[in-house]
């Protein structure tokens, strides 16, 4: 696995994840290469015995374990997400992080391809989110969801010359974690994000697959307070290569 370092320190790691990849081990991913059985073989982590794998909020839960069980690793991004990622170098870096996550103090900037002409070009959209019970590998806007909020802002407009539609350029600032958020959120407003196959229809996400093999959505910037200094840093993370041969596809609105 090619993995661009894009911010190290004695403390702290952030990677350019590749899209195609899970973030984190789990029953399903026994087979494949994830970004954390990198994580562990370059940052040497290996458990101590005497570490729990005890879930946040149960009794004998220690949050230095969980540096341990997640290799380091403090948040996550989809499989098909490109972008920013960080991971703690040492289990006190990992708990400062991870605190910062629970505050929402990280800040996070993801940039998008939806369909359509989104409108207007700044707003915010606040609706709910949870796994959808009639599919546990979906999820949407339902009533008992949890809070969720993503601002947004248009960068341009383009225009695909074989099918005449308008496709928006978009920024994203969420400010809540929640899995697929930005994914359900734009589904949401009827602007789908370019070729994703769990939210933009299958006959649309097939044919936008000719073009990008991948959800056209990156994690470009992360902003977090240092867990030592408390210095404020800020990483980017430059579109990956696929979403910029993509975007040659199509001419830019005038």
């Amino acid at each position: 696995m090619n993995i661009r370092i894009l911010y190290e320190d004695d403390e702290v790691l952030v990677i350019d994840k590749p899209a195609g990849f899970t973030v984190n081990n789990a029953e399903t991913t026994k087979n494949d290469e994830t970004i954390q059985n990198w994580s562990e073989a370059y940052l040497k982590i290996q458990v101590p015995p005497t570490s729990s794998q005890k879930k946040f909020g149960e009794e004998g839960w220690r949050p230095e374990d969980d540096f341990f069980f997640r290799g380091g690793i403090v948040h996550r991004l989809d499989k098909e997400t490109s972008g920013a990622l960080i991971l703690a170098k040492t289990p006190q870096a990992f708990v400062s992080l991870q605190e910062q996550f629970r505050e929402r103090t990280i800040k996070k900037v993801y940039t998008a391809l939806a369909h359509g002409e989104l409108m207007p070009l700044e707003g915010e959209i606040n609706v709910p989110v949870g796994r959808l019970p009639w599919n546990k590998k979906s999820f949407g806007i339902i009533p008992g969801g949890k809070e969720s909020k993503t601002i947004y802002k248009v960068l341009k407009f383009y225009i695909n010359p074989k099918t005449k539609e308008i496709l928006s350029y978009v920024e994203l600032y969420p400010q809540s974690g929640r899995t697929h958020q930005i994914r359900v959120h734009l589904k949401y407003v009827n602007h789908p994000i370019f070729a994703d196959f769990l939210y933009a229809g299958r006959k649309t996400s097939r044919k936008d697959r000719l073009l990008l093999e991948r959800v056209f959505l990156h994690a470009a910037k992360i902003s977090f307070h240092h867990p030592v200094s408390k210095k404020s840093i800020t990483v980017e993370a430059p579109l990956a290569d696929e979403l910029a041969s993509c975007l040659q596809n199509f001419t830019i609105k005038a």
